[in-house]
């Protein structure tokens, strides 16, 4: 669905993204994390056309997308979420979601005044998927409000509702749980599974929370320092010894080398789990 090849982004001497390659397999959720200033979000930029590229190439189904801006690729079914949701908060839950399809009609003056019945007729289908998107995602109980009053759960869904009311083919979901609360998060989570399994989505997203990512992600890509460092299911990087010591240090991971073969990989893996959920802002970013 997705390929990186080489990537690279160098901001005056400093090098965010350095020869990065990666794959976002079409059905599946790829899971993308790593320590502070790992290069993630740059990556995430440069797929979806935010920034350009110093060098390498991004393809979409073998489709070179390399340099097109964010309005072109929205047209080709890549779209993203942010990690402080986007709402227009003077407009309704469901007025949100009725802005999102390109080329209405009503976006015309001439239209208002000699098409109008068929500018009726496509508001008025628009309005029906839009209700039908707030139904998945359990929202209807807002349909009404108006964005700005949700909590921040709410806004993190409506922007995942977003997503649903074109014929989007990946997207891209930056830190989807940031200041969600657990109950929430769990809905979203299930409402990014049901996208996936029932509907087809692939999704790739950048996360704090080890839970959630290994719920449900795979696989699992993890970035240090500009470049891909691991990859493999949830449990797979949890335990690798590269990816520990990206989190976690080379003096406590030596002062764990110095305990027994088994009691190191135990420890060592409890430590990143520990970290990370515990301190999610200083373990992952």
């Amino acid at each position: 669905m997705i390929r990186v090849e080489s990537i690279s982004k160098h901001f005056g001497g400093l090098k965010a993204v350095n020869d990065a390659s990666i794959q976002i397999e079409s059905g599946a959720i790829t899971g993308l994390i790593g320590p502070n200033g790992a290069g993630k979000t740059t990556l995430f930029n440069i797929i979806a056309g935010v920034y350009q590229p110093t060098s390498g190439k991004v393809f979409l189904d073998d489709e070179d997308i390399t340099g097109l801006k964010p309005h072109q690729l929205f047209g080709k079914g890549l779209l993203r979420t942010f990690q402080i949701a986007h709402e227009f908060s003077r407009l309704t839950v469901l007025e949100n979601l009725m802005m999102v399809p390109g080329g209405q009609m009503g976006e015309s003056i001439t239209n208002t005044w000699f098409k109008r019945k068929e500018m009726m007729e496509q508001e008025k289908k628009i309005a029906q998927k839009a209700r039908e998107v707030i139904d998945f995602l359990n929202l209807t109980h807002v349909i009404d409000e108006l964005a700005g009053n949700l909590s921040g759960g709410q806004k993190k869904l409506l922007e995942l509702g977003r997503t649903m009311m074109v014929e989007a083919k990946v997207v891209l979901l930056d830190e989807v749980g940031a200041g969600v609360n657990r109950t929430l998060l769990y809905e979203i989570g299930d409402a990014i599974l049901r996208l996936n399994r029932e509907r087809g989505y692939t999704f790739c997203m950048i996360e704090h929370d080890m839970g959630f990512i290994s719920r449900l992600c795979d696989p699992v890509i993890v970035m240090a320092e500009g470049a891909v460092l691991a990859q493999g299911t949830a449990e797979e990087v949890r335990s690798d010894e590269q990816v520990i010591e990206a989190y976690l240090g080379r003096g406590l991971k030596n002062k764990k080398d110095a305990t027994s073969g088994e009691d190191r990989e135990s420890s060592a893996s409890s430590e990143v789990v520990s970290t990370r959920e515990g301190n999610n802002e200083e373990a992952i970013s």
